[in-house]
């Protein structure tokens, strides 16, 4: 079987991994995230995630038993991108423009190793209750905020914020693990990769 490589550093994206028994090692190569002129946000996560991929597996010398997962997250709001927040005052503006409405959290996977490359984009749609002032202040007073895109994290403490979700949630998380399950199996790694269990 081959060995899957994992393009990034988001500890939620080795936890999916783990949920459904797919070991990895992380191997990391940076890019250049910045979106091109005009680039709409389904094009961008799936330019990102195929370009992580390939940046691991070069950094792997190019390893024939190597197959590299790079995924990108993208929180989308009437078609614009909402990216991580650099202070205070821009987590409240993202906060504010959620709040009370439906935005797109799309998700891009890609793999990339064996001689070939596969990516998929998968969009769901995430509902926000109306947010008030003091509890934007209280959250990113917490620190969560800080390095999510969209400057929240469905799988924290912005729970509570969140009155519905249509499509996969482990994608608003960071990776669809349905699809993520069909393409590694489509590149020979199996899920649940169980320990083997002792004689009786």
């Amino acid at each position: 079987m081959a060995e899957l490589f994992l393009a990034s550093a988001s500890p939620r994206r080795r936890e999916l991994l783990a949920q459904i028994a797919v070991p990895c090692v992380t191997q990391i190569a940076s890019i250049d995230e910045t979106p091109l002129p005009a680039e709409p946000a389904a094009v961008y996560v799936e330019r990102l995630a195929l370009e992580k991929a390939r940046a691991g597996l070069r950094a792997l010398g190019e390893r024939a038993d190597a197959v590299v997962l790079g995924a990108d997250t993208a929180v989308v709001l009437d078609g614009r991108i909402l990216g991580k927040p650099a202070d205070f005052a821009e987590s409240r503006e993202m906060l504010l423009s959620l709040s009370g409405r439906s935005h797109q959290v799309m998700t891009a996977v890609a793999l990339v190793g064996a001689g070939r490359e596969s990516s998929r984009v998968v969009t769901s749609e995430v509902s926000f209750r109306t947010l008030g002032e003091a509890e934007i202040a209280a959250y990113w007073a917490s620190g969560e905020p800080c390095d999510k895109a969209g400057s929240y994290g469905i799988q924290g403490l912005a729970a509570v914020f969140v009155n519905r979700v249509q499509g996969s949630y482990s994608a608003v998380v960071g990776l669809p693990l349905c699809e993520t399950a069909e393409m590694l199996g489509q590149f020979g790694i199996a899920c649940w990769q169980l320990p083997a269990q002792g004689g009786v």
